[in-house]
């Protein structure tokens, strides 16, 4: 694995490609980019044949041990590993510890384990149990086994101190076995810079091939202290090698990293908008025309909706006839209509989550490509402002209202 990289911006935004991946060595992955969300191989709502209709989609899958690690039986038995398993037969395999968008509750990990939630419940990892889970799935890299109960800002300044020497002791252990098998080494350190600094300096030593970037999660920290943290810790790791942000999917959050010096990020963004009943209807287009926008705005619930999605099981939508997202070439927005999918959604109707997700897949890996296009033209600024206007404007409105 070799990032090459074709430009940096203001000394800080990476664009390149990310080479040499998979076992033949053959594949690549753009870069800023993201991975391909999947729960248990398989892209929630979406079959492999609809998946496969859609552009712009990662080469790199990404699949959680959280939802394989109890079927390690059956997959030591299958003996072909995951990939196989699971019929993806054109992709990079990646194995995390964590489904990124299930939140994992904490004060479960000890010195010498750390703990996965799965359907049946919480699994107890020891170093050689989390190995031979990754032996049994056989990814083409995997992260690192690490202590990340650390993101909450109520930590201690002793607790934070300890996940970083059990994470690099982990780390350690991870590095003897499994040859031929890339390792992402874990950057932990929770909210204190000193710890960061720490934790990447001495990860940066070790044979790893990437970095994931842990407990910077949406919710853990404000903006601002997560830019600075990133900063401080991009500073102590190599140019050539990947940075992988987890927990971060929100595309305001997302260009701020991507600033401050990120090149991989997780989709699962998509999936929570979908499971809302909501569609992505941000702009990303930084054509000449000023006045061209995607889609309008709804802010009905501040807990959990974002500026950037559309409410469709809103009574306003039952007789909107238009597309999510008008000039999107989706599956979803070339067929239907708002009010179609708002009948779908009110009468619990399983074709409501795919279409969704057809439309929410398609329009977040369409944002990446318009990031590095962006990059390569100078106008990360223009995108930016694209985005984050549509936010500006609901803000603005919520006020005026109030």
């Amino acid at each position: 694995m070799q990032l090459e990289l074709s430009r940096v911006v203001q000394c800080t935004s990476r664009l390149g490609v990310l080479k040499g991946l998979g076992r033949t060595g053959q594949r690549s992955l753009e870069v800023p980019g993201c991975l391909l969300y999947t729960h248990f191989g398989t892209v929630p709502h979406l079959t492999q044949d609809t998946l496969h209709t859609m552009s712009n989609l990662p080469s790199v899958t990404q699949v959680t041990l959280s939802n394989i690690a109890e079927h390690q039986e059956v997959l030591e038995e299958f003996k072909d590993g995951f990939r196989k398993f699971a019929g993806l037969h054109d992709t990079v395999l990646y194995c995390s510890l964590h489904d990124p968008a299930m939140l994992c509750p904490t004060g479960y990990t000890t010195n010498k384990t750390v703990s996965v939630w799965g359907s049946g419940g919480r699994m107890e990892l020891t170093v050689a149990k989390f190995m031979a889970l990754q032996k049994s799935v056989q990814p083409d890299w995997y992260q690192s086994m690490a202590d990340g109960e650390t993101w909450q800002n109520s930590t201690s300044r002793k607790r934070v101190r300890k996940s970083v020497d059990r994470t690099l002791a982990h780390l350690d252990e991870c590095l003897l076995e499994l040859d031929g098998v890339e390792v992402f080494g874990v950057v932990e350190g929770g909210d204190i810079l000193e710890e960061r600094v720490r934790s990447a300096r001495e990860t940066a030593k070790r044979p790893v091939a990437g970095f994931c970037l842990d407990g910077l999660q949406t919710g853990s920290m404000d903006q601002s202290l997560r830019t600075q943290l990133i900063a401080a810790v991009n500073k102590e790791l190599p140019e050539d090698k990947p940075r992988l942000l987890q927990g971060v999917g929100r595309p305001d959050e997302v260009l701020a990293c991507i600033e401050a010096g990120v090149d991989l990020f997780e989709s699962f963004f998509p999936f929570q908008v979908t499971e809302r009943g909501c569609a992505l209807c941000f702009s990303f287009d930084i054509s000449p025309d000023p006045e061209r926008q995607n889609g309008d705005l709804n802010h009905d619930d501040q807990t959990q909706m974002t500026s950037f999605e559309i409410n469709l099981k809103d009574r306003r939508y039952q007789d909107d006839f238009r597309p999510l997202v008008e000039g999107c070439g989706c599956y979803c927005c070339q067929n239907h209509q708002r009010a179609y999918l708002h009948h779908l959604l009110v009468t619990n109707e399983l074709l409501a989550g795919v279409l969704l997700m057809i439309h929410n897949t398609s329009h977040y890996h369409g944002f990446f490509a318009a990031l590095r296009e962006a990059l390569a033209e100078d106008k990360l600024d223009l995108l930016k402002r694209r985005v984050l206007r549509d936010g500006a404007r609901q803000t603005e409105r919520k006020e005026q209202d109030g």
